[in-house]
């Protein structure tokens, strides 16, 4: 494909046929075949953020990698539109077989590669296997091509939006592109919301191809595109979240004692949890079932401690298996927690112990950090069970669903719900080493002033800190005699914060996959662009002034989903009204500029300025001493200036660009470098991320002002 982008001159001017790139398309008014195209990427954007992860693992732990693939493949695409609009008729092709080869990874054997890189501590990755330079070549060729393959994707589905803004008014095409992307937010939204499965999502992205494109090849790779997402569900569920697989136990506890069936979930095809029938202690001569005492006993060891059996909170509750030890040991009150719906409703209908069916249970589905923010409630027993997302909370960041409980802010907030005489519990997978239990015990020990007491179970790896205002080392071990404090303490470690909450990454190391890997990326993604540019990427064709703009936006588009999460939580409601708002804020700006253009674009770079520095300085926690509608109202007032103003500065652009189709490719390519540079958040911390996009946008300012001087000294 590339050799033949190479071959062509891209700044000759070529009229594109009548009616490309459409074929026997429904619809005959532009506008709405804008409004359908651009639907159509953005469901297939979030179709395939949400799917990709699940069929090749490490995919998921480059959080970004499908958005920016995404608008590589469209920046490309919308610069050749105008010239080669009729390649448009390969995107179902190239989907089918982008999907259908995905759909396969299980047999394959794609879906567990190692993650590449010691220096990240993922759970389903082990050491031996990440340390082999085999797997760690293996994966990054296996993340490269699953970026390229969703770039070709992409590709072909920008073409008809740079020839659409070939033929339309840039302003009113503009329009109509924001239009297609909010209403697919909503439409896909709606999808989340009931829980559909991927051959639903596909065929939210596909049908508006088949109204734009009908042939009988479109209609039947749509067709194998639906039957091979299908087939790669084996009979998972779908949450707003994650895949859950639901198989039963097979473990060496022994039978349980009422023989209840038992099951393991397994969440976005890693083990996440078992629901386990721990009623009955075992009997005391079955050698088999030590083990299942031992299990009984990590759960219960928060409860136990407590003199106070009044109220508990649980934090990451899933299925049930802590609210059960709650009850077990006589909590009069439980308040369970969980950001997933699904897998609450899995744990009333499966558990053994039906813990969500006893009205002391009051289950919750919110995200954790929002959940204390937003309530005043003490108990006796604030227990974090084993929280791990598995997953990115959203497109937009390298962030997991669970970054931001552990941080120091985090248990912090946890913290201030437990009552004087009560009781903090964090159990936590430590199969990482040594160096997860020094770096969670200094969190702890901030956020609380309290040393945590260690209970060393080793259920799932795991161990069990403990922080109580009145609390000591001696009445836990009466309760679990494995316990105890750290006898020494590594200073040197970085402790994650909620503007550091990189809480997995391994201290004194570079992220060598990473770094590979974008690299790898940022190359090839060069050699793309030059392609598609041609030797006008030196002249005037390639618009520096909107790359610029692309890539500043995309970090503070990162920003703004970051703190909104933490004020509103890290539920895809949030996430989903938070791109909703960002896209109104963009409407309301071109809307504006139709209707009236500042004489100096230069001017508005004043307001911009002044509205990133007040994000930088202004800590998204300090809103959340409000109540939730004051909150919304400043958080909305607050982060939604920079990106009006952003959105003036980008439609005064595109109003004035030369060749609109080349300005709007070169600014989703700036959106790419921008969502590579995301990645020094993992040094810089994510506050940084807004001086890095304000010096983005100050370099867009400082080329358009000498690209003006220039066609002033011309004229």
């Amino acid at each position: 494909m590339l050799d033949k982008i190479n071959s062509l001159d891209m700044t000759a001017p070529q009229p594109a046929p009548a009616g490309a790139p459409f074929r026997n398309a429904l619809i005959a008014a532009d506008g709405p075949r804008m409004m359908l195209t651009t639907f159509s990427i953005l469901a297939l954007e979030l179709a395939m953020i949400r799917w990709v992860g699940t069929q090749i693992r490490v995919a998921a732990y480059f959080s970004n990698l499908v958005l920016i693939a995404a608008f590589l493949g469209i920046g490309l695409g919308a610069a050749i539109g105008p010239r080669r609009p009729q390649w448009f008729a390969a995107t179902l092709p190239i989907l089918v077989v982008v999907v259908g080869v995905l759909s396969l990874s299980e047999p394959f054997g794609f879906v567990r590669f190692a993650f590449p890189d010691p220096t990240i501590n993922l759970w389903g990755a082990t050491i031996r296997e990440q340390q082999k330079a085999g797997n760690f070549l293996l994966a990054c060729l296996a993340v490269l091509a699953s970026f390229w393959a969703i770039t070709a994707v992409f590709f072909a589905m920008g073409l008809p939006l740079g020839w659409l803004f070939s033929r339309m008014e840039p302003l009113r095409a503009y329009r109509w592109d924001i239009a297609g992307s909010l209403l697919g937010v909503v439409v896909m939204s709606i999808a989340a919301w009931a829980g559909t499965p991927p051959p639903v999502w596909f065929t939210i992205a596909i049908v508006p191809v088949l109204l734009l494109h009908r042939t009988l090849i479109n209609l039947l790779c749509a067709g194998a595109v639906v039957i091979a997402a299908a087939y790669s569900m084996s009979g998972a569920v779908f949450s707003p979240y994650n895949r859950i697989d639901i198989v039963p136990a097979l473990t060496r506890l022994g039978k349980p004692a009422l023989e209840r069936p038992e099951w393991e979930l397994s969440v976005n095809r890693d083990y996440h949890q078992y629901m386990f029938d721990l009623s009955h202690a075992s009997d005391p001569g079955a050698v088999t079932n030590e083990t299942r005492d031992l299990v009984r006993a990590s759960y219960e060891v928060p409860f136990r401690v407590s003199d106070k059996r009044g109220s508990a909170m649980i934090v990451g509750a899933g299925t049930g298996n802590d609210d059960a030890a709650a009850l077990r040991a006589g909590f009069r009150h439980v308040v369970s927690v969980d950001i997933d719906p699904r897998i609450i409703a899995l744990g009333r209908a499966m558990h053994p112990e039906r813990p969500y069916d006893d009205p002391r249970v009051v289950p919750v589905v919110n995200d954790a950090r929002a959940w204390f923010e937003q309530n005043n409630e003490l108990f006796d027993v604030v227990c974090y069970g084993l929280l791990d997302s598995h997953a990115m909370f959203s497109a937009m960041s390298t962030l997991r669903l669970d970054n931001y409980v552990y941080t120091i802010e985090g248990v912090r907030a946890g913290w201030a719900h437990v009552a004087p005489d009560g009781v903090l519990s964090i159990s936590f997978s430590v199969a990482a080493g040594e160096w997860m239990v020094q770096r969670l015990t200094r969190v702890i020990e901030e956020a609380t002033g309290i040393e945590p007491i260690i209970v060393d179970h080793r259920y799932n790896f795991g161990v069990t800190f403990l922080v109580g205002r009145t609390l000591t080392a001696e009445r836990v071990a009466q309760v679990f005699p494995q316990s105890g404090r750290l006898t020494h303490k590594d200073a040197s470690l970085r402790v994650p914060t909620d503007d550091w909450p990189f809480l997995y990454l391994r201290p004194h190391t570079r992220p060598t996959a990473y770094i590979v890997v974008v690299a790898l990326i940022a190359l090839t993604g060069f050699s793309g662009v030059r392609a598609a540019f041609g030797a006008a990427l030196a002249r005037s064709r390639f618009d520096g002034h909107m790359f610029l703009l692309g890539a500043g936006f995309m970090l503070l588009e990162t920003r703004m989903v970051t703190e909104l999460s933490l004020l509103f939580g890290s539920t895809w409601v949030v996430n989903s009204c938070v791109i909703a708002g960002i896209l109104v804020m963009i409407m309301l700006a071109n809307t504006l500029i139709e209707h009236w253009q500042p004489r100096k674009i230069e001017f508005v770079y004043a307001p911009l300025t002044v509205s990133l520095l007040l994000i930088w300085t202004f800590s998204a926690g300090v809103l959340n001493r409000f109540d939730v509608l004051p909150r919304a109202a400043l958080a909305g007032l607050i982060y939604s200036l920079p990106v009006f103003f952003a959105g003036m500065i980008f439609s005064t652009s595109l109003k004035r660009a030369r060749d609109t189709s080349a300005a709007l490719g070169a600014n989703l390519c700036g959106a790419v470098f921008g969502g590579l540079l995301e990645y020094l958040s993992m040094l810089t911390g994510m506050k940084a991320l807004t001086l890095l996009a304000l010096a983005l946008y100050l370099a867009s300012m400082l080329l358009l002002l000498r690209l003006t001087g220039k066609r002033e000294t011309v004229a």
